[in-house]
């Protein structure tokens, strides 16, 4: 996989801009990363490959995938343990369950005071996009 930070986002609201933007880089649209792309953007979450390729090859899922990451459409993460998911870079980051697993999207502008916050106490622009913000539900929390 790529490294998401290097990557420039590509902005694609629906499956037909995201296939015109795979063509304005120079990819094919075959009927495998077409049904794909319809999968993440019916996505409400970010899915395994298994999850996304269904039926379909899963060798060529994730190479399809790692194409669509390289364009910036697709960003590869980790919600916890288990396998890698993924989901639309547009769709932004998440923060997740450390006792439970779940996870939920973190809304932009909590995310910008989160990496406000980190850069003010060690300079650094941190990134939550490949790995969640980890915590405790209320739920977890509460038994903890």
């Amino acid at each position: 996989m790529t490294t998401a930070a290097a990557i420039r986002p590509t902005r694609a609201t629906s499956v037909g801009a995201a296939v015109d933007a795979l063509r304005a880089h120079g990819l094919r649209i075959t009927t495998q990363r077409r049904v794909l792309l319809e999968a993440l953007y019916a996505a409400e979450q970010p899915l395994t490959a298994e999850a996304l390729a269904g039926d379909a090859d899963l060798a060529s899922a994730y190479r399809n995938l790692d194409a669509f990451e390289s364009v910036g459409l697709v960003r590869h993460l980790h919600l916890g343990h288990g396998p890698g998911r993924f989901a639309l870079r547009e769709r932004g980051a998440w923060a997740a369950c450390e006792a439970c697993g779940r996870h939920a999207p973190l809304p932009a502008a909590a995310l910008g005071r989160l990496r406000l916050l980190v850069r003010e106490a060690t300079g650094l622009d941190a990134g939550f996009e490949h790995f969640p913000l980890l915590g405790l539900c209320p739920e977890c929390a509460n038994v903890h």
